[in-house]
């Protein structure tokens, strides 16, 4: 499936080839999309008609721009935060009530910043500035994207329960269990039935195989619109229960347009005095930086699961994304990321091309242009429920497991920033992750010169090798410069690479995790990148991509004193337990025991603790009720551990170097 000749692609025979694969696909993917557009763009604070007006425009316009086959565009959770904020810091309450003049001029306001915004994307395309996406270390960026998913959690859990509300994301949280208090019930059930139906929809699609060919959006839809319908919420009244009066009407629905084709008297334009404004242009810098990085990763992330492995232009990329934006910022809409939750939805039913996105496109503007008055049902509840599901995806507890797994000092950066965000904003509380990554590595040895500056030797093995020495640090900071260089020797010149880190002080998790991406890339373009000289750095943690640090290892060295005929007997223990090396010396003394009189062997092996420890055990258990053996463990510190572990059956030396003796 990998070769060329099968590969699909997004051409006019590509259309013609895979056009019922890509309706389909597309279709089903609009299904998903619909109810999350409306949602994220009311939790965003602009009238929920702005969502589809942008996911209609980036599914139309960037297909014909961007290369990447299997993306999404359109708005995204992740960017919540960000529009939110920058409604409330123009007068907005995120139309909270009811949409007021406030409101509007608000939205205006922010639809400026969103084609400044859009501006700098461009501009940074035309630039081929995408590169920079690759600066950010991996767990300060997925600390924010927690830390997003923690806040649309606490904007969204009021509105699920049908409470107003207003507040920091931290104070927003402190007030939960009063939200609970004073929920209205009818909305609370509505919300709590639709989150339900999000959790546990995944699970009956498990069991029951018909079922996942409905998304659990829909399927929320499904129950919530005739729930809403059961409790009358289009007629404003009240109810009384356990002595509260709780009101319903048609303030707790979807506004969408009251006739067909009203979709286009919604159409809203810029108010570009709002730029004369200096807090416009912090935002305008939220929008482009997150946005951007946001947009970058989801690519990156579509393409190792593309099943045909079709590498993203994210320089073109970028360009579509700004120049959707600037169209969507243009006519009413939000700002667009590539999405991806529907992107993987898109490979995962079946799409070949990016006309798929298209046609995803063509759907929403079908429904929201025919059947507004239908979507006006929907309960902004059940919308509720769908991004508190989506915001809890974002900070589920396995990614704090995760990055634990992958060492406690990335752990430090993901909580930190995490924190960070949750106190300040998104651009300080990435940049307060990214500095103190930078202040770990100075303390783990890291020169100052090589925190952004490459210092490698390149040599020709032959024709088609090339082997690239690199020298006191491999970090996410240095890792643009370094990976241009791995890119440029190895898949521009088609040659393979072996990259020798031997004389690395550290390799940072971002780095070693970016290897690995590099090394696939190599393997699709029948290349070879073949990483050596980590057998002297120690991992900080036992996952894979854990960071490593050069430093000396922590083994035993083990002496045993013993007769010569027990000599076999102890070296077939000893090669059990993994020894690749030992030595065997004859030996004699004056002893006062039953060995004086004896042939006598000393056998001295370096092993980890634990076979040490098992090889004593033996000692103590097979040998010593009936023989007399001398057993003395001492630590020992070593520069290289394989030499002393298996390695492809053969053995190694190394230098080791005593710290401290103990005698058993």
């Amino acid at each position: 499936m990998s070769a060329t000749t099968d590969t699909p692609r997004g051409d006019l025979a590509g259309f013609r080839q895979y056009l019922r694969n890509d309706i389909l696909a597309g279709f089903l993917v609009f299904l998903i999309a619909l109810p999350l557009c409306l949602g994220i763009s009311l939790a965003c604070g602009y009238p929920p008609i702005a969502g589809v007006f942008t996911a209609i425009i980036g599914a139309i316009v960037t297909t014909f721009i961007s290369n990447s086959e299997l993306t999404i565009k359109g708005p995204a959770a992740g960017l919540i935060v960000i529009a939110i904020g920058c409604i409330e810091d123009f007068g907005g309450d995120g139309m909270a009530g009811g949409f007021s003049d406030a409101d509007m001029t608000a939205y205006k306001a922010a639809l400026a910043v969103g084609v400044a915004a859009a501006v700098l994307q461009i501009l940074f395309a035309i630039f081929r500035a995408g590169i920079l996406g690759e600066f950010f270390p991996v767990s300060a960026v997925h600390g924010m994207l927690a830390a997003i998913g923690v806040i649309i959690i606490a904007k969204q859990f009021p509105v699920a329960l049908g409470v107003d509300a207003k507040g920091e994301p931290l104070e927003l949280l402190r007030e939960i269990p009063h939200f609970i208090a004073e929920a209205n019930p009818a909305i609370a059930a509505i919300g709590g039935v639709s989150l339900a139906i999000m959790f546990l929809w995944p699970l009956a699609g498990q069991r029951f195989k018909l079922l996942k060919l409905i998304p659990a959006p829909m399927a929320v839809l499904f129950v919530a619109v005739p729930m809403g319908m059961g409790f009358h919420l289009m007629e404003p009244h009240h109810y009384v229960l356990s002595g509260h009066r709780y009101p319903l009407g048609e303030q707790f629905l979807v506004a969408m347009p009251d006739r067909v084709f009203g979709m286009f008297d919604e159409v809203t334009l810029p108010d570009f005095s709002a730029l004369q404004q200096a807090r416009a242009w912090k935002w305008v810098m939220m929008f482009f930086i997150i946005g951007s990085l946001e947009s970058l990763l989801s690519a990156k992330a579509i393409d190792i699961i593309d099943p045909w492995k079709r590498k993203t232009n994210l320089d073109k990329d970028i360009l579509a994304v700004g120049v959707g934006n600037l169209c969507a910022s243009m006519v009413g809409g939000l700002p667009m990321i590539s999405e991806i939750v529907r992107s993987k939805a898109n490979i995962d039913n079946g799409a070949r091309t990016r006309f798929a996105d298209m046609w995803h496109g063509v759907f929403l503007l079908v429904c929201v242009a025919l059947i507004p008055t239908i979507l006006h049902r929907i309960p902004l509840a059940s919308l509720a429920a769908m991004l508190v599901y989506t915001g809890f995806r974002l900070a589920h507890p396995s990614e704090f497991v995760n990055v634990f797994r992958i060492g406690r000092e990335q752990f430090v950066i993901f909580t930190t920033t995490l924190i960070a965000v949750l106190a300040t904003d998104l651009l300080i509380g990435i940049a307060i992750g990214i500095a103190l990554k930078m202040i770990i590595h100075l303390v783990n040895g890291v020169p100052l010169r090589s925190l952004f500056k490459t210092y490698v030797d390149i040599e020709q093995i032959d024709d088609e090798t090339c082997l690239i020495r690199t020298h006191h640090s491999a970090v996410f900071s240095n890792w643009i410069p370094f990976r241009r260089q791995i890119l440029d020797i190895g898949l521009v010149q088609r040659q393979n690479v072996v990259l020798d880190l031997s004389n690395t002080l550290l390799v940072d998790h971002s780095v070693m995790d970016k290897l690995h991406e590099l090394k696939e890339d190599f393997e699709v373009e029948g290349l070879e990148l073949t990483i050596v000289g980590l057998e002297g750095h120690k991992p900080l943690a036992p996952h894979e991509h854990a960071a490593r640090k050069r430093t000396m290892f922590n083994l035993r060295r083990m002496t045993i004193l013993a007769a010569s005929d027990l000599e076999e007997r102890l070296e077939e223990e000893l090669l059990s337990r993994g020894a690749t090396g030992y030595s065997v010396i004859p030996c004699s003394g004056p002893r006062r025991d039953a060995l004086a009189d004896n042939l006598l062997v000393r056998i001295e092996v370096i092993l980890d603790s634990e076979a040490c420890d098992e090889v004593l055990e033996f000692i103590r258990n097979e040998l010593l009720p009936r023989h007399q053996v001398t057993a003395c463990v001492e630590s020992v510190h070593v520069v290289r551990q394989d030499p002393f572990l298996p390695v492809n059956g053969q053995s190694h030396s190394a230098a080791e170097r005593p710290t401290a003796k103990s005698v058993s």
